[in-house]
């Protein structure tokens, strides 16, 4: 069996015909989770790109892998899906965006040649690199965002688009008087990207998808990542006036939230993003956008199952369709990501498992709590490994492909380090103290924050919208406490014996002995006789002067 690992940067879990959205029809997203099962609680393990993707590929929360914030390397060592796997027998390979930054300075100190095939996995965050993009191709007066050679700037440069960043000039601005019309400016968005729409990133990538599947030898995992729907918002026609002002939804947002907020939530109100997306005209212009970035990747999707029919391969690939995060689009006075409300924590996770193991479950949801980190022992697991429990903290998703009801957890956990933003130097946090934690027990949510804050506290039964924060006052101790030890149960995990896993040590116990190490006895009686056996017999030579 194959695996078509697909990852959606910034999708929202609600912006789906099948999770419900009034609007936005995704049949196609719609057709996968009729095959298979959509699951209604996923949560990432960080609420920002790079460290949630780390969680996605390590199979560890952020805090065992350490990579918690964009551009924080991935230590060398780390197991990764594409070690995982590789053990298995299925090759892994990337087709798109990790946002992984390679940790050069440990690859230096132990030779290791970016040029080499270990050095090249190591550097690719553990895949074998089909093509990898990570979307962002912006440039100002110190240079480019991401210094590397993008390969869909050479592909449009191919297709006749001139100049340096055709990423820029074409595929993400309009065209306005006959000036450029930046994606980067939100007024922009409900223009038309000034590219042919087969050109656009996301067909671009499904092109090379199947580019990839046609020259594949199973078994493999892909790893497809998309750069969209994630901003700058817009998108070619004819995608670009399918919604509208009346499609724009009223902000979930509430006044109460403004009163005497959480200080790090406050900050987060008063930023620059938060600011933009606070403003009606903003959300009419981007909220369209954004729905038709998402139709067009709906749409794409549908030419990736089109292929997998055609090819006969649908019957032995297993789909899996999920987001690294989501973006709040204004809802709590917020936009993009970062904490951990509903609409940035909490991602869409659609599974298609052709098995017939599968069958019993198609085309249900399941309501467990399930963390992003549960995909790396997924695959593993289907590919017929034994999912190494000492290194992978996730849970495979299986079972309940299986229509069967495993003992589960009681908590989902998600962590924030927002030491590298402006947000920590206005409240004076530092680089150390600059960490929020989520533990979201299915009803209530809590937000811990280090460096002497109060916690933040929604019950999600009664307040499903999270406009009421509860630890504003003091009715709540006890819920608090009760979430303050599930959080303390999680830091007693064993996260970093990563070299011994239980049966090791299980089998480790008691082989001194049977190596002749022996220590605290009287007489030798406390043991079995074959233990002391080459240390008992007659003296062969005598050294002693008695």
């Amino acid at each position: 069996m194959n695996i078509l690992f697909i990852m959606y940067d910034q999708l929202r879990f609600d912006y789906l015909s099948c999770a419900g959205h009034p609007h936005l029809k995704t049949p196609h997203f719609d057709r996968v989770a009729d095959m298979g099962v959509r699951f209604t609680n996923a949560y990432v393990q960080s609420p920002i790109c790079g460290a949630s993707r780390m969680c996605f590929y390590t199979g560890r929360y952020a805090s065992s892998h350490g990579a918690q914030w964009n551009g924080f390397p991935l230590r060398v060592g780390e197991q990764t899906l594409g070690d995982h796997l590789r053990s298995t027998g299925m090759d892994c390979w990337l087709i798109g965006k990790t946002h992984m930054k390679a940790d050069a300075a440990g690859m230096a100190r132990l030779g290791l040649a970016p040029d080499s095939l270990i050095g090249a996995r190591q550097a690719e965050c553990g895949f074998d690199s089909w093509i990898r993009d990570d979307g962002l191709w912006g440039y100002g007066p110190d240079g480019y965002y991401d210094e590397k050679r993008s390969p869909y700037n050479e592909y449009l440069k191919s297709k006749g688009y001139d100049g340096e960043n055709p990423w820029a000039d074409y595929a993400n601005a309009g065209i306005s008087d006959d000036q450029i019309a930046s994606g980067w400016m939100f007024r922009n968005a409900d223009k038309p990207a000034n590219i042919r729409e087969e050109d656009s990133e996301t067909p671009w990538l499904t092109s090379e998808t199947i580019a990839f599947m046609d020259q594949a030898k199973g078994p493999w995992c892909a790893h497809v990542s998309y750069i969209k729907p994630h901003w700058p918002y817009i998108v070619p026609a004819p995608y670009h006036d399918m919604f509208g002002k009346d499609h724009v939804p009223e902000a979930k947002r509430h006044n109460v939230e403004r009163d005497t907020p959480h200080p790090v939530f406050g900050a987060y109100m008063e930023n620059k993003i938060a600011q933009a997306f606070q403003r009606d005209e903003v959300r009419e212009k981007v909220i369209p956008a954004y729905m038709g970035l998402i139709k067009q990747c709906d749409d794409q999707l549908g030419r990736l199952l089109s292929h997998l029919e055609q090819t006969d391969k649908l019957k032995d690939t297993m789909i899996v369709l999920t987001a690294d995060h989501g973006d709040y689009l204004g809802d709590h006075w917020l936009g993009e990501k970062d904490l951990f409300h509903e609409q940035s924590v909490k991602v869409p996770m659609i599974i298609f498992d052709p098995r017939d193991t599968a069958d019993s479950t198609r085309g249900t949801t399941c309501d467990a709590l399930v963390e992003s980190i549960d995909l790396a022992a997924t695959f593993v697991e289907a590919a017929g490994g034994v999912v190494p429990d000492h290194i992978i903290e996730g849970r495979s998703l299986l079972p309940w492909l299986r229509g069967e009801t495993p003992e589960w957890r009681a908590f989902a956990i998600s962590e924030y380090d927002y030491s590298a933003t402006p947000q920590a130097v206005k409240l004076g946090v530092s680089p150390r103290d600059a960490r929020l934690f989520m533990v979201f027990d299915g009803r209530y949510k809590m937000m811990h924050a280090e460096g002497g804050f109060r916690p933040m506290l929604f019950d999600l039964q009664n307040d499903p919208d999270e406009f009421e924060d509860l630890a504003k006052g003091d009715a709540h101790g006890e819920v608090l406490d009760r979430m303050y030890g599930m959080l303390a149960q999680w830091g007693r995990r064993m996260s970093q014996r990563v070299t011994r896993s239980e049966q090791d040590i299980i089998a480790m116990r008691g082989a001194s002995g049977r190596k002749g190490i022996l220590p605290f006895l009287y007489d030798g009686s406390e043991v079995p006789e074959e233990l002391t056996e080459t240390y008992r017999g007659p003296v062969r030579q005598t050294y002693t002067s008695d």
